[in-house]
């Protein structure tokens, strides 16, 4: 449980550090791009630092490339887990756009239902009662914190896009979106977007739990190495797209957020070796939401809605349950 904690620490601290750069941020797909070039940087240090050392020092290079069909097959997962998560970027836009802003944030926090059930009709996980209960009051709680409520600055930003929360790009279409807006305003023009959403956020999710079981722990380096070399190259790309420029608000905030978004997933990946997937991700997602419900009343003084406190109360509940 130690990495799990660590795991889920370090989410609630992008979310954290994200809400301090509420403002001050300007051009949100720049700091993606900053973000992953940390993480990508921390990767390329703990591949040379997992490899040879020796070799690694004479000849950097070959640290970064394994010559193996182990080697083949991290390459490619990591580099589709670095697609998943550049994909779940433009996709939840998509759908603010077209679905407003309540359901994509809703699908998104669903999308640990695909890795939950991946676990249990792919691999065999079993999850007992109390269990089961555990998860499906998780949902319970996600479902009552963003369906038919108002959306507003006091509310626990979470929805993941590889890793990262609602708040790291909530304005990268240069103008955002207003926080303001009710359920009543999102009107749902594009369902299959929401569906697809679910279904790619949270198969970014399932990619560690897939690699655990089919790659190599002794590799778990170079598969965070290639995920995120995949996902600096495509968010760049992104970036340049729309024509972002990079202020230095931008860079001291993408290394705010990428320290802890690369443990973040390094830790994820670990726990998932010593606990079960069908506890390991609700717990994830669930334990985030508390941290950052509890900063966010702590360290911005932030009021709580009855609704919000409820959820909360389940979703502590839900802990419980998981982890009897």
């Amino acid at each position: 449980m130690i990495y799990l904690t660590g795991a889920l620490c370090c989410s609630a601290l992008i979310a954290i550090a994200m809400r301090f750069g509420e403002g001050r941020i300007k051009n949100n797909i720049s700091v993606l791009a900053v973000n992953y070039s940390i993480c990508l940087l921390l990767s390329v240090i703990y591949t040379i630092t997992d490899s040879a050392p020796d070799a690694a020092i004479s000849n950097a290079a070959s640290a970064f490339i394994v010559h193996s069909a182990e080697g083949s097959k991290t390459l490619l997962m990591g580099l589709v887990n670095g697609f998943f998560y550049v994909a779940s970027l433009v996709l939840y836009q998509y759908n603010i756009r077209k679905n407003g802003v309540t359901l994509p944030a809703t699908f998104m926090k669903l999308g640990v239902l695909v890795p939950t059930l991946l676990a249990i009709t792919a691999f065999g996980e079993r999850p007992d009662m109390m269990q089961t209960a555990g998860i499906i009051l998780a949902v319970a709680a996600i479902l009552l914190l963003n369906l038919k409520s108002k959306v507003s600055n006091t509310e626990p930003k979470l929805s993941r896009v590889g890793n990262l929360t609602r708040e790291q790009i909530k304005n990268s279409e240069g103008g955002g979106y207003d926080d303001s807006l009710s359920d009543e305003s999102d009107t749902v023009t594009a369902p299959k977007a929401l569906i697809a959403l679910l279904l790619i956020g949270g198969s970014g999710d399932a990619m560690s739990k897939i690699y655990e079981e089919l790659g190599s722990s002794e590799l778990n380096s170079h598969f965070l190495l290639y995920t995120f070399f995949s996902a600096i190259i495509l968010c760049t790309l992104t970036a340049v797209m729309k024509r972002q420029r990079l202020t230095r608000g931008d860079v001291l905030f993408g290394c705010l957020i990428g320290i802890p978004n690369y443990y973040s997933a390094r830790f994820l990946l670990l726990s998932l070796s010593y606990v079960p997937a069908v506890i390991a991700y609700p717990t994830y997602s669930t334990g985030t939401i508390i941290l950052v419900s509890t900063a966010g009343v702590l360290l911005f003084r932030e009021k709580m809605t009855e609704r919000q406190r409820i959820a909360v109360l389940m979703i502590l509940a839900a802990l419980i349950l998981l982890n009897l």
